[in-house]
């Protein structure tokens, strides 16, 4: 790192308070997970603001810089380069897959840059290394609850969604262990990711005739194949997991929406008795958002929030070492009704998963 200007004698006190804190985000801006990316930088960017606009940190005011990686894994690798060493973040912030995470990796750990609530549930990312904090629940936990709901209904012929890929396959595992309980054992529909649905996948998903369809792919091939059922009259109940976004989905299906539900990491952006999410949409408004907020975008809000909590604790300079220090210690945090728990060697704070229902008007009703 650089030797911090506030060091020199001749800039002790309130001069320092120009200095930028800078946060590192590669994201798909363009491409086939744009309306992500676009929210979960959205969203951070609200909060920042918010912080910002009342001052900034005692250290410094926080600046986010976002490059695109066109949700492709070469780019989030070199945006990560050119953050770390061009940028002089002090962490990296709100990736948007596991997949385009772990490239990421190698430089996280050489520069020992805190890499801060990454957008999956997958058990790939949180095996990595110290540095990965997370604050959503897994893929598991939600997993858990889509099939223990239904499956308490008498819903258990289940197909799964899911891509043909490491991450997919663990899904695909996930769902099959909880289904045990109900001797039931789910059908794989497994797609390329990055690729359209084929009349062959839709032809699988019908010949396995589901009572539920469990999603785990991103939201447009997931709003493709739902949108070839209803067409064959061949609906049935679908739950997505968190990782389609919830709000993307609605926005895909349209009015083919209905019966369609997802499992959510946060509360609902309509949920306003919770104070963080009155917090997040009074921040998304004062950044000048006309659209509601989305489930993704709040979800990044509470994220921010978590990581300015570890920078005012990080003492009086915000460097990756102490910004590490400050989050690793972090324990208990209640955001105002969303509550991460760091403990000492264990950096993956949340656990909420609630079920959500989409409407034909874009609108996610829990």
């Amino acid at each position: 790192m650089h030797a911090h200007p506030c060091l020199h004698p001749a800039r002790r006190g309130r001069s320092c308070l120009a200095q930028e804190i800078v946060v590192g985000q590669s994201a798909p801006l363009t491409g086939g997970n744009a309306e992500l990316g676009n929210d979960i930088r959205n969203g951070a960017l609200a909060y920042f603001k918010k912080v910002n606009d009342a001052g900034g940190l005692p250290q410094g005011k926080i600046k986010l810089v976002t490059l695109d990686d066109k949700n492709d894994t070469k780019f989030s690798g070199e945006n990560t380069n050119k953050l770390v060493k061009d940028h002089d973040v002090v962490a990296l912030f709100g990736y948007a897959s596991s997949t385009l995470s772990i490239p990421a990796m190698p430089t996280v750990i050489e520069h020992k840059v805190p890499f801060f609530a990454p957008f999956t549930g997958a058990d790939t990312i949180r095996k990595q290394n110290d540095y990965v904090y997370t604050i959503r629940a897994t893929y598991a936990d939600e997993i858990g609850k889509i099939i223990n709901f239904w499956g308490n209904l008498g819903n258990t012929r289940v197909t799964v969604l899911h891509y043909d890929d490491t991450v997919g396959k663990q899904n695909f595992e996930t769902v099959a262990n909880v289904l045990k309980k109900f001797d039931r054992t789910p059908v794989s529909v497994a797609i390329k990711r990055n690729a359209e649905i084929t009349d062959q996948n839709v032809k699988d998903a019908m010949a396995s005739d589901p009572q539920v369809m469990v999603v785990t792919t991103l939201y447009a091939p997931a709003a493709q194949m739902i949108k070839r059922l209803k067409a064959a009259h061949r609906a049935t109940m679908v739950t997505s997991l968190s990782f389609a976004g919830a709000s993307q989905l609605a926005k895909a299906l349209g009015p083919d929406a209905s019966g369609v539900s997802v499992a959510i990491t946060v509360p609902t952006p309509r949920a306003k008795t919770v104070p963080v999410v009155k917090e997040c949409d009074e921040a998304w408004i004062g950044a000048g958002h006309k659209e509601p907020m989305s489930v993704t975008a709040l979800e990044s809000c509470i994220a921010a929030k978590v990581l300015v909590e570890g920078m005012k604790r990080a003492g009086r300079e915000v460097t990756r070492a102490s910004l590490h220090r400050s989050l690793s210690a972090l324990g208990r945090y209640d955001t105002g009704g969303y509550v991460v728990d760091f403990k000492p060697n264990f950096r993956h704070g949340g656990t909420y998963v609630g079920m959500a229902l989409l409407k034909p008007n874009g609108e996610v009703r829990d």
